[in-house]
């Protein structure tokens, strides 16, 4: 080779070098991420989400990319947020927090695979026809956290005997799973005598005005239903419930966490964690029919003991050796 054929070839080289880099980069498989809820309020989600990425050999700007769509609390963006991630032709789209959202992607595509996460039946909210052979392009995780709500409500009489009215704080913007949630705990509190009071709230203010409401009509705890805005909300729940004196339960250990008198169920955390495993897991090549959806595995009462000194409640002995976690 002359020195000018030398020359030639290095300058070619050094013009679609870039270019090189830039159709690898272009051929990286695309995560789309679709939530209803901020992205500063599920840090430690999101965390457990990449965990799960990273056991199926899967990590952002190594061998994927993501592209984020955060509704923000404002659910009516999220079919416009799907319907973009698709014209995207993202390889999977991972979703939940509310049902909308997973209805939102269902109704972009038919063909893309979805990963759904949600607190309802996946089945009865149509999500899959069946839990361990799902057809077509959806499968998921289920915390199916408004049926465990009768074991909530014992270990609830449990630490507060005296209650005899009891009420569930729902979202009424998430109505698959308030329904869901009102039926559970109905047939919960009746099986134990208890009286069932419903509020409804859907935005921070509505949070307060429900607490007024339980308040002004005498119940005497409360249950936070599984939603992921409420969920989202604990600290300002959990203030409020102080404030009022009123002993609380809920579906997750976050909530407790930030200051709810007990959980019951699966940690969030580890929810995410399973999700991002999925999502990896297709991305990789699998697809969602060989994926039977998820059910809790490790169901963990917390409870929160600064919370019940502060509301003067004594916490049984028994229940104290039974708890997983106590937080002081």
């Amino acid at each position: 080779m002359n020195r000018r054929e030398y020359l030639c070839g290095l300058t070619v080289g050094m013009v679609s070098a870039p270019f090189a880099a830039q159709a690898q980069q272009a051929a990286m498989p695309v995560i789309g991420v679709l939530h209803g809820v901020s992205a500063k309020r599920w840090t430690d989600r999101m965390v457990g989400f990449h965990r799960g990425l990273a056991e199926a050999g899967v990590a952002e700007g190594r061998n994927v990319s993501i592209e984020y769509r955060w509704a923000e609390d404002h659910f009516d963006r999220l079919p416009a947020m799907a319907a973009d991630l698709v014209s995207r032709r993202v390889r999977v789209i991972s979703t939940g927090a509310p049902d909308v959202a997973i209805r939102s992607a269902m109704g972009a595509t038919n063909t893309i695979p979805i990963v759904f996460m949600t607190a309802s039946d996946p089945v009865r909210a149509g999500f899959v026809s069946n839990l361990g052979c799902p057809e077509g392009n959806v499968t998921g995780v289920t915390l199916i956290a408004a049926e465990l709500s009768a074991k909530r409500m014992e270990l609830l009489h449990e630490i507060a005997p005296t209650a005899t009215r009891v009420a569930l704080l729902v979202n009424p913007n998430n109505p698959g799973l308030m329904q869901d949630n009102i039926q559970q705990l109905s047939a919960a509190l009746h099986s134990l005598g208890l009286e069932m009071l419903v509020v409804k709230a859907g935005s921070e203010s509505g949070i307060e005005n429900a607490f007024a409401t339980a308040v002004q009509q005498r119940a005497q705890a409360m249950h936070i239903g599984a939603d992921a805005y409420l969920s989202s909300r604990s600290p300002q729940i959990s203030s409020l419930a102080l404030r009022h004196g009123l002993p609380t339960s809920s579906e997750s250990r976050e909530g407790v966490a930030a200051g709810l008198l007990m959980s019951y169920g699966q940690s969030h955390s580890e929810v995410f964690r399973q999700l991002g495993l999925y999502v990896g897991r297709i991305v990789n090549g699998a697809k969602p029919a060989e994926l039977p959806v998820l059910q809790p595995t490790k169901l963990e009462l917390v409870i929160n003991l600064k919370i019940s000194r502060a509301l003067g409640l004594p916490l049984p002995r028994p229940l104290l050796l039974r708890a997983d976690e106590i937080i002081e």
